[in-house]
Parts: structure tokens; sequence; C-alpha cells
């Protein structure tokens, strides 16, 4: 569902509103939260805007590495910056962000244990099975359970638009099946399938199915712009 305001343009999943405590939202073009090319002052603004509006009291966003690094976000460590591509919490009023741009970002919420986690994931993160790191690392530090997760998935690169001319060489063997016409590959069917294999199941599972790529002017991509800004990937458990 596709929400705004005089100053923001979101997304937010259907599967997530039921639950009212969730706050959340993909931020489109309108508003770049990466901090490249922008000066500090820029960054703080823009981020403090999708802070408020997911009415959280502090937002963290990970330095992204296209890897499979997941750290967990807790009162104590706030102030420092993970060096990871996938973050959780279960503490109330703090978001959790990320940033991209043609990769996955996808928001994890157990409604049991109550916790929230957000990943960054482009082909490089789905090759390193990031999903699957995300999701042990939620039950080895807090007991999660598969059949309790709903997972949602960011508008990113369509089959048609994921190009891989090399594929062999940057992707795993099992991907190759996936192939939408030669040289190109269903990524948001990738995800689903390293998802579903977790235990996580299909009805709880919601990915966008917007291409990132071939609709400039609500989103940006690095692979139709190559240096480009960022969208914002945004989810917090409101107190």
């Amino acid at each position: 569902m596709k929400s705004n305001d005089e100053k923001l343009e979101w997304l937010e999943f259907d599967l997530l509103h039921p639950f009212n405590h969730v706050s959340h939202g993909v931020f489109l073009r309108h508003l770049d939260l990466s901090i490249v090319g922008q000066l500090p002052n820029e960054v703080h603004a823009n981020r403090e805007l999708v802070r408020k509006k997911v009415e959280a009291n502090n937002l963290v966003f990970p330095h992204q590495v296209h890897g499979s690094h997941v750290e967990r976000v807790t009162s104590k460590n706030i102030g420092r910056t993970p060096h990871a591509d996938a973050i959780f919490t279960t503490e109330k009023n703090l978001a959790l962000g990320v940033t991209h741009a043609d990769c996955q970002a996808a928001i994890f919420y157990d409604p049991v244990h109550e916790a929230i986690a957000v990943v960054h994931a482009g082909w490089k993160g789905l090759a390193n099975y990031i999903y699957a790191r995300t999701f042990e690392a939620m039950q080895r530090d807090i007991g999660t359970q598969p059949q309790n997760h709903l997972v949602c998935i960011s508008p990113s690169l369509a089959p048609d638009c994921a190009e891989f001319k090399n594929y062999k060489q940057e992707l795993p063997q099992e991907f190759w099946s996936f192939q939408s016409k030669p040289n190109h590959f269903d990524l948001w069917a990738i995800a689903k399938k390293q998802l579903t294999s977790l235990g996580i199941l299909e009805k709880n599972i919601e990915v966008a199915e917007v291409c990132t790529h071939c609709h400039p002017k609500e989103y940006f991509s690095y692979r139709r712009e190559k240096d480009t800004a960022r969208h914002g990937t945004i989810v917090a458990l409101k107190g």
C-alpha cells in the first residue's frame, strides 16, 4: 500500500497491517537516505524525517558491505554503527533501517518474541544466504521459530532486469534454474525459496514485486543510473 504526506512518500506491507505497533515503510526516491554525496546535515535531516514518521526515539542504520554478517542492536550499543547487512532488535521505540537501490530490503517480524529485523540483500547477499544468517542469529539469541516469522521484501530488480552475463562465475549453481530468460534471474523467487527452505510459511512472505529499474519516477536504480542515491526501508516496534 502506498502512502504519502507533504514531504514523504512510502510503501507499507499488507502483511504487517494487523500489527499496529509495528511501524514501517519503504521510503521512495523523494528522500535520499544514503550518506553518499550528501552533507552530514542533509543526511541527518532526511533520517530525522523518517525517524519521526515511524515514531521511534532512535534510528540505527548499519554500515553495509554486501555481506552476510548480522548484529543485534540493544540499548547498550545504540551509539555505534554496526558493520553488517542485517540488524535485529527486541527493543521498543528503536527503529532499524537499511538503504538500497535495486537490492532487496526485507523486514522480519516475530510476533511471538516481539522481535524485528531489517536486511539488505543484493545478489551477493542472496548468494551468501543473508536471510538464513538473519534467522539463525535471531533463533540463537531469542529462540525465534520459523513458523512465527513474517517477512516482507521491498521493491527491487525484477526478473527481466536482473541480468548476469557472467552468472556461472557470480551465482551459485542452485540459482541457475531460476533463469527467466537467458542470463536473467528471478531474484524474487530465489528469495522466497530461501525463506521457505528455513520453514517460514509461504503465506507469511510478502514480496512487493515492483521493479526499481522500471519505475524511475519512484525508485532509485543502480543499474539504471550507476552512481545514485538510496531508498530506506525502516521498521520499529512502538512502545
